[in-house]
């Protein structure tokens, strides 16, 4: 068990914790949470042992292992798979052990050696930091390959791999899932999911978050206070206990009216049901969960361009890639205006680079790309951060866009970001990763675009932001093209999935689930020498099954189309009684019609909400077919 009692910590002038206490039970699975710069790395510090506190007590047993994912580039020419096994600190000490009974010829401390190696699986040891590095998106090389070899992200997962290699007591994890796509990180949830010792982890991905932990440790006003349950549980504890302030119910009610008019606007389209379905639970649960973030300092729209061209961009027979090597040839496809796209597929598939030719970073091959005369890109990513003048404050890089607007607007503009007061006039230079990626946020926001193309947009972000950036996107009108390890970013705002692998780019019959299992069963058919390809269909028998599968849908669409009549007919009588209720005279001339129809409209709010509950069930039902 780990107990911090009565504890102060201070780094520099900036007190972390004041008179905080915390307990967590042995196998617990915990996500610290926290603004950026609160102090959860500095807690993980003091866990290592790196720290002290300045006054009360930190507890950490001195018999368990600790194993953390290092934050620095490993500089070693050792070999990949080599340096994941030295994250076995005992069966490293244990070979040592064995060589030196060897070059002594001690045959007792050997046997002894050997006994140990065999207790703790030490003779599968390598083949346990292969399955490790497979299972992080390693090729078969890893044998061969130094770790000096790799970029900057992939040394991060070797990290990663080295840490879980370890056979600890306490796993420390300080953003496992930034350098990783989806499939990865599926992969690393189920891996956590099974681990027996004590997690910690630090992230801003609040599906991942939900998949693993079981208790969050909020890391606010120098407290550490502790929920049951995972994000979306803590969201609604944290609810419980401000849905008493006025100002945050106000703010409530108004994103409660933007999820209204986004459901009345898409429910019967559909392009949009299942959007319209996300924001319809999403609306069921506004009570609970939105106070939890109704104090966030980040509050900002998205206006879109209010000209628009059809399509906003055509590719036609369009080759990408690189003068050494086509990633894409011959692509032909459109985006057109309120098209919401959520790009899927591994590391390596082509996604940035398909994105880059889009907005014209990286020269096309071959073909015609032709964007609309009045399509206007706002596009997003992590270079865009290099593209920044350090020297420069957040209101010069606003006016170096717009030379002569108010000074007032900008500083509006740029508070709905929490740059605030004196610091929207300070250089940049100094500012963390996270307020770097708000700030070029906040440039592609401000240019009013009316197709958002966006790649890893939520990197650096905390869960804040993205919370605030999900929201933004939701009410966002124009069109959206969404590359995001994000699950919860990308389920709550693009309605439709494109799959790029193996050279092609092809809508993705499905939702986020139904990729999960694609990428699993993509992982079981892959041999160690070959890329997976997609089977050959044939086609007539497609078609057939295409139709067999209609036929059999055919009742639940029926039902869904009669319930949404029946939703409309409600809504419109509910309506039309309200707006009488709503005059003051009928309370004072009619009060028994007063009293008839308040009894109605409560009667008739309740049979809407037993219709919506049916229609939802329709809706998941069609979605579980599909």
């Amino acid at each position: 068990m780990i107990q911090i009692t009565a504890a102060n910590l201070q780094r520099g002038e900036k007190s972390l914790l004041e008179n905080a206490s915390l307990r967590i039970n042995t196998g617990h699975k915990i996500a610290l949470i926290g603004a950026n710069g609160a102090g959860k790395t500095t807690l993980f510090k003091l866990l290592m042992g790196e720290l002290t506190v300045d006054q009360g007590d930190c507890h950490v047993p001195k018999a368990w292992t600790i194993a953390h994912m290092a934050q620095e580039h490993p500089e070693t020419d050792a070999i990949a798979v080599d340096y994941v096994v030295d994250g076995d600190a005992e069966l490293r000490s244990i070979e040592g052990q064995l060589q030196q009974a060897e070059a002594l010829d001690d045959g007792p401390k050997m046997a002894t050696a050997h006994a140990e190696l065999e207790r703790i699986d030490g003779y599968g040891a390598k083949n346990r930091a292969e399955k490790l590095l497979h299972g992080l998106g390693f090729a078969n090389d890893v044998g061969e390959r130094t770790v000096t070899s790799y970029s900057g992200g992939w040394r991060m997962r070797l990290n990663l791999a080295r840490a879980l290699m370890c056979r600890s007591d306490l796993l420390l994890l300080d953003e496992p899932t930034n350098h990783l796509d989806l499939d990865t990180i599926i992969w690393l949830q189920d891996w956590l999911k099974a681990y027996e010792g004590t997690l910690i982890l630090i992230s801003h991905d609040r599906d991942f978050i939900d998949a693993v932990a079981n208790h969050i440790v909020a890391l606010e006003q120098r407290q550490l206070t502790s929920y049951r349950g995972n994000y979306s549980a803590y969201e609604c504890q944290k609810a419980e206990r401000m849905a008493q302030q006025q100002a945050i119910f106000e703010k409530q009610q108004r994103r409660k009216k933007e999820i209204e008019s986004f459901v009345a606007r898409f429910r019967y389209k559909a392009t949009k049901a299942r959007q319209a379905q996300s924001r319809l639970k999403e609306l069921q649960r506004m009570e609970d969960i939105a106070p939890a973030h109704a104090d966030s300092p980040f509050h900002f729209r998205i206006p879109c361009y209010d000209k628009i061209s059809s399509p906003l961009m055509n590719l036609d027979e369009v080759a990408v890639g690189y003068p050494s090597a086509t990633v894409f040839n011959k692509l032909s496809f459109a985006i057109q205006p309120g098209q919401r796209i959520g790009l899927l597929g591994v590391n390596g598939a082509g996604k940035s680079t398909l994105i880059k030719t889009l907005v014209g970073e990286l020269p096309k091959l071959g073909g015609e790309i032709i964007s609309g005369e009045h399509t206007r890109v706002g596009y997003f990513a992590q270079q865009q951060l290099d593209a920044l003048e350090l020297e420069q404050s957040c209101f010069d890089h606003i006016r170096m866009l717009s030379p002569n607007a108010p000074e007032a607007e900008v500083r509006k503009f740029l508070g709905g970001f929490n740059f605030q007061g004196d610091r929207v006039f300070e250089a940049i230079e100094p500012f963390s990763g996270g307020e770097k990626t708000r700030l070029a946020l906040a440039l592609v926001v401000w240019q009013q675009p009316n197709l958002l193309i966006l790649d890893e947009p939520t990197n650096h972000l905390d869960l804040e932001v993205r919370h605030a950036l999900t929201v933004a996107l939701q009410t966002f009108e124009g069109a959206v093209l969404l590359v995001s390890h994000d699950r919860h970013l990308l389920a709550n705002t693009v309605d439709e999935y494109w799959l790029v692998a193996d050279g092609a780019v092809a809508a993705f019959d499905g939702d986020l689930n139904d990729y999960s299992r694609w990428l699993k069963q993509r992982d079981l058919d892959a041999t160690p020498t070959s890329k997976t390809t997609t089977p050959a269909v044939d086609k007539k028998q497609a078609r057939q099954e295409a139709a067999n599968r209609r036929a059999l849908l055919a009742p639940l669409r029926k039902k869904q189309q009669q319930l949404e009549k029946e939703i409309e007919q409600l809504e419109q009588r509910l309506a039309l009684i309200e707006g009488q209720l709503g005059e003051p005279s009928i309370y004072t001339e009619e009060p028994a019609r007063a009293q008839e129809l308040s009894a109605e409209s409560g009667k008739l709010r309740v049979q809407l909400e037993e219709v919506e509950a049916s229609w939802l069930e329709v809706l998941e039902q069609l979605e579980a077919a599909e």
